[in-house]
């Protein structure tokens, strides 16, 4: 395959994606037990462009073996803090050396613009692993004055560590599949543990290349596995082992609820990025040409599969109307089409389950009396295209203003003022992230608090940093990724008190 939709592919992404895929257990490229496989799908036409291993239970198994081996008596946890640090390095070297392979792959099996796929994930996955490189050689612990009443006569010594949490699994999702596996593979790995990926199954070509680099830098055996499988099966057996310290889990509130459940039956730590339905609140003050592109680039990016998607558009009643038409003739003039090619804007959904879903929504919207002001539709042809779409005539009590549609659907809604606002926002389950618009920043200072999210943007949307740590609110999930937080979810502290 060297060419995809009439676009010549990078020499090495058909090299990749013409030779046999196999899972990484051990520091060996190996099939699943049973020898089944499940098909890689392009979302651009929904045909079956290679297969990987269905890893099952078994498989989980004996790569928690594997990494058990590395943790336990292997040389990573033992390794200089300046050598792990030199390896997350070279990892980044690699993958920005490979940068249009990764964005390639990450097109053909997501569906996402490619272009964005270049800089965006593949971009910030590179700066991501650099900066939590510098960690390794950071992690610290403090020493205490001790006031033992019991023992009067003598003097007390107490000191802390933090010890990496021992072996890890990490469950990632489709939407951005390099980006949210190098979010959990680099704290961990910077940390001295090891680590089980288990890639969703309809994206799992970048983490498998990941793991050849892992492999091309010279970690030692066992201390990345990546298994390739069904959530429901791989995944929940991977949650569920007794041989896990640590689940990290990105994906949607239902699942993160059963991977929380499954983790408690054996107290393993659990970390849970889950999911959002951020409102973006724009205040009378704003240009509502600046509002409506900031708007679309908060629901349009990656096709609204995004958990920060800012599905929720809330304009002040005396800008509403512009903004709206505006917002309106971006969604209509964007061009759709296969993320592979560079032109396009808007590409597929992830998959025809995902489509299904987010028409679904779209049609119950139209149900409960919302009308579509732009978009409204599936694409035409094969592929899994929903067309950006935003839904007026809504009220707080729909579904699409109440449940996550993980889609390109915002739906907008007026408001009069600030309390008014900060309740509606908050309004919901979730409180992952929110934005405000306004260059008012007194109205904007008191708005803040009111907010209940992890994240909330002034003037922007989407915007992620490495040193700011990300998470949520209510069920938008458990734990801090990203930022100085990171290492907390991968090390453990342990106190130590001597008597001297």
């Amino acid at each position: 395959m060297n060419k995809l939709h009439g676009i010549e592919l990078h020499p090495a992404t058909a090299a990749f994606l013409a030779k046999p895929r196999r899972m990484l257990i051990g520091g060996e490229w190996v099939d699943a037990l049973a020898g089944q496989t499940l098909p890689v799908v392009d979302p651009a036409d929904g045909e079956t462009f290679c297969r990987v291993p269905a890893g099952e239970a078994a498989d989980i198994d004996r790569a928690v073996q594997a990494a058990s081996r590395a943790f336990e008596s292997g040389d990573w946890p033992k390794m200089r803090p300046v050598d792990r640090e030199r390896l997350l390095l070279k990892l980044a070297d690699l993958l920005e050396a490979n940068a249009q392979e990764f964005a390639e792959l990450e097109a053909i099996d997501n569906g996402k613009p490619v272009t964005m796929a270049r800089y965006v994930d593949v971009g910030l996955s590179v700066d991501f692993i650099r900066y939590m490189a510098g960690w390794a050689t950071k992690i610290e612990g403090s020493t205490m004055e001790l006031s033992v009443p019991l023992v009067r006569d003598r003097e007390f010594f107490g000191f802390t560590r933090r010890e990496p949490v021992g072996v890890v699994g990490a469950i990632i999702p489709w939407n951005f599949p390099l980006l949210m596996a190098v979010w959990k593979v680099a704290p961990a790995l910077a940390a001295g543990c090891t680590m089980i990926l288990k890639p969703a199954e309809d994206t799992p070509l970048t983490a498998l290349r990941l793991g050849e680099l892992v492999q091309e830098a010279g970690y030692p055996a066992g201390v990345l596995n990546v298994v390739t499988g069904l959530g429901h099966t791989a995944g929940a057996a991977l949650a569920a082992h007794t041989g896990i310290q640590k689940i990290a889990f990105t994906g949607s509130t239902e699942i993160g609820k059963l991977v929380g459940k499954a983790a408690m039956e054996n107290m393993t730590r659990c970390s849970l990025e889950l999911g959002g339905k951020s409102p973006v609140i724009v205040l009378d003050d704003v240009d509502p040409a600046v509002a409506a592109a900031g708007a679309a680039q908060a629901i349009f990016f990656n096709q609204g599969q995004v958990c920060t998607a800012g599905s929720r558009l809330y304009v002040h009643r005396s800008r509403f109307d512009e903004v709206v038409e505006q917002l309106s003739a971006i969604a209509a003039g964007m061009k759709m089409g296969p993320g592979i090619d560079p032109s396009t804007q808007i590409g597929p959904l992830v998959s025809k389950v995902q489509q299904n879903r987010v028409m679904d929504y779209v049609n119950s919207g139209y149900a409960e009396g919302a009308r579509a002001a732009a978009g409204g539709a599936a694409g035409d042809g094969p592929g899994c295209f929903v067309r950006p779409t935003v839904l007026v005539d809504v009220h707080d009590n729909m579904r699409v203003v109440r449940e996550e549609i993980f889609g390109p659907v915002v739906v907008a809604q007026p408001f009069d003022d600030l309390d008014e606002i900060a309740r509606r926002a908050n309004d919901t389950p979730f409180g992952l992230a929110a934005s405000i618009w306004s260059n008012d920043l007194s109205r904007v200072h008191r708005l803040i608090p009111k907010i209940k999210a992890g994240t909330v943007w002034v003037n922007c949307h989407n915007i992620i940093e490495n040193v700011m740590p990300f998470g949520g609110f209510k069920q938008s999930g458990i734990g801090r990724e990203a930022g100085r937080s990171a290492l907390e979810l991968y090390t453990e502290p342990k106190s130590v008190i001597m008597m001297l």
